[in-house]
């Protein structure tokens, strides 16, 4: 279930909304307006810090070269 951020074209508040279905009708929390657009917008993530992929031991997480010099 994704959350979504909004703009409504009434008001011009931006608000954010957890959408459970995409036939959900998304009403602006403000001025209730119906009419919102749907925003581009960024997510963030948190990593562990651990490393992802690669072998073991392996200077380059991207491939299982020991060597970066033959990845790049």
């Amino acid at each position: 279930m994704p959350i979504y951020e909004y703009k409504c074209s009434d008001c011009d508040t931006k608000f954010e909304k957890l959408v459970f279905n995409q036939n959900t009708a998304i009403e602006c929390p403000d001025c209730g307006g119906k009419e919102n657009k749907k925003l581009f917008s960024a997510f963030g993530f948190k990593s562990s810090g651990k490393p992802t992929g690669g072998s073991q031991g392996s200077s380059c997480a991207s491939c299982s070269s020991t060597s970066c010099s033959s990845c790049h």
